[in-house]
């Protein structure tokens, strides 16, 4: 019975609402059965939709991942003081969690065409605009991902870094093993599913990241969050199940990182025992 409002809540706002997406992606106008919406995800623009969020969930996830790993096990290793963990892991839990508007306002009053660092750069003698540094594209959406892609990273592969047991090191070692060759043999193949898993779980976060890339852009970058965001909000006049369709689309998309995270994540699990 304590688990009964839990259920309920499940079934009302995650089983239902995907129920009516994937049922109404096979739907024409009419409310007839058909796959038209979903062979029209394979024309332009939806094709590019799903392209360029692909791009910029692989890009985020694997500098997300790779920098966050490096960041990591620089706090966490032996002989770094305890505090700078601590704080780092505080910081992680808040700017993991930091989007939407917010975020995006942060940029443009930072790094944006009028932005404090744009401003001053140009004083200094170099304009960034000029360089083809946008923040309203593409490349800004990545950069403005970043933010939060890092500090996800750091908390959910900090976990994995800490089963690097000092006791391998010191057998390692004693066998006479090189740093290197620790790192080649034992250090990497441990962390590998994690660090994979890790990356996995990063670029769903960012495939399904919606209000930053909207906020920062106004909508002008083609992913398909804001190609769903456009037909619910009006803006665009037609079947209102292609965007089922599409979100059916990222379903399928997140359903395959899904079905290479949960392994990658069991065998993860063993080096913790």
């Amino acid at each position: 019975m304590a688990t009964l409002p839990f259920f309920a809540y499940t079934i009302a706002f995650l089983f239902v609402p995907a129920g009516s997406v994937m049922l109404g992606a096979f739907q024409d106008k009419n409310d007839h059965a058909t796959f038209a919406n979903i062979r029209l995800l394979f024309d332009h623009p939806y094709i590019d939709a799903y392209k360029t969020s692909i791009e910029i969930s692989l890009v985020t996830a694997i500098l997300g991942g790779l920098f966050g790993l490096l960041i990591a096990y620089a706090a966490i290793r032996d002989g770094t003081p305890k505090w700078i963990r601590s704080g780092l892991t505080t910081f992680s839990g808040v700017a993991a969690n930091f989007g939407g508007i917010p975020l995006a306002f942060a940029f443009i009053a930072t790094i944006g065409p009028l932005g404090v660092v744009t401003v001053w750069l140009r004083n200094a003698g170099w304009d960034p605009t000029q360089h083809g540094i946008q923040l309203f594209s593409k490349t800004g959406v990545e950069l403005a991902y970043m933010y939060f892609q890092l500090p996800l990273m750091i908390l959910v592969i900090a976990p994995a870094i800490d089963g690097l047991r000092n006791e391998w090191r010191e057998a390692a070692a004693n066998l006479g093993a090189k740093r290197w060759q620790f790192w080649r043999y034992i250090g990497i193949p441990v962390l590998m599913p994690s660090l994979l898993g890790a990356i996995i779980l990063l670029f769903g976060n960012a495939f399904a990241a919606y209000a930053t890339a909207y906020s920062l852009t106004s909508g002008t970058v083609n992913i398909v969050p804001i190609a769903i965001g456009n037909y619910y909000t009006g803006n665009v006049l037609d079947n209102p199940h292609i965007a089922q369709a599409l979100a059916f689309g990222m379903f399928v998309v997140l359903a395959v990182m899904m079905m290479l995270y949960v392994p990658l994540q069991r065998r993860a699990a063993r080096w913790a025992k």
